[in-house]
């Protein structure tokens, strides 16, 4: 596969960025990526101006019926924020530097700590469908990298460090949030698939055995270009069903997304409660 070239990449990003700024002032400090179900809290947002991915030069367009595919510029908690109102994944046939891409585009409009959410499958016993689980580290088993081609300098090194991709400062803020709230939350490895098929039995077993505590979709081509770039990143991601090889049943979608549900409140809690607390 043909990279695109640093002159190629500057020259979208720049067209891009300069769309964003034509249409609103706002400069935020803050990105949030908005997952599967767990959209609605772009609603507790200050919402100052709304921006359609649609309309931005070069942006990827979200094809998930639940994403809704939209830039929200406002205040949370007091913070100066930008929530990705749905997101991209390697399965609807983007490339990873295409996932990538709104995080370099946002990271360059001055964003520098990013909060990611996504919904997973629970493959660790002690996790139900509705609980939310803090990322302390994730697997890479998309087959892919969005830092694979040219490496632009400007942006970050060309062989990264890996050793703290979850800023653990962020982590342990998190940690207090969900205390003083009385919020139960699992802390555990993230484990990024290809999809759109469900994992059979063997790989789950086989993704349990290598260490994964849940195992999802996205989320691992927008940490490594924030990490390339030096960004702090926190992860949450919302268990929508039980992955246990013995006890397997067919997905059910709706099901997945009343688990989103029921999971979302207590992220945006943990996710309000920490900017409040930066």
């Amino acid at each position: 596969m043909q990279r695109e070239t640093v002159k190629e990449f500057r020259e979208k990003r720049d067209k891009a960025l300069g769309y964003i700024r034509e249409q609103t002032d706002a400069r935020p400090d803050y990105l949030i990526i908005l997952g599967t179900g767990l959209g609605h809290l772009g609603n507790k947002i200050e919402i100052r101006d709304t921006v359609s991915y649609a309309d931005i030069p070069h942006f990827p367009v979200s094809t998930v019926e639940s994403h809704a595919g939209r830039l929200i510029f406002g205040m949370l908690s007091g913070r100066k924020v930008v929530a990705m109102q749905g997101r991209f994944h390697y399965y609807e046939g983007y490339t990873m530097q295409q996932i990538a891409f709104p995080v370099r585009v946002l990271n360059a409009l001055g964003t520098e700590t990013m909060i990611v959410s996504n919904a997973c499958g629970g493959m660790h016993p002690h996790y139900k469908s509705g609980d939310i689980m803090l990322i302390s580290d994730h697997i890479n088993m998309l087959g892919d990298n969005p830092l694979i081609g040219p490496n632009d300098e400007e942006l970050g090194p060309r062989f990264p460090d890996m050793s703290e991709p979850y800023t653990q400062r962020l982590q342990e803020l998190a940690e207090r949030v969900a205390l003083d709230n009385a919020i139960k939350m699992h802390k555990g490895v993230y484990l990024a698939l290809s999809g759109p098929t469900m994992e059979t039995r063997a790989e789950y077993r086989f993704l349990r055995m290598i260490g994964a505590d849940v195992v999802g979709m996205s989320t691992v081509p927008e940490v490594i270009a924030a990490v390339h770039m030096g960004m702090d990143v926190l992860g949450i991601s919302a268990v929508t069903d039980e992955c246990l090889p013995d006890a397997l049943e067919p997905i059910d979608i709706e099901k997945v997304l009343k688990a989103a549900e029921i999971a979302e409140p207590k992220m945006t809690q943990v996710i309000m409660g920490v900017l409040e607390r930066l």
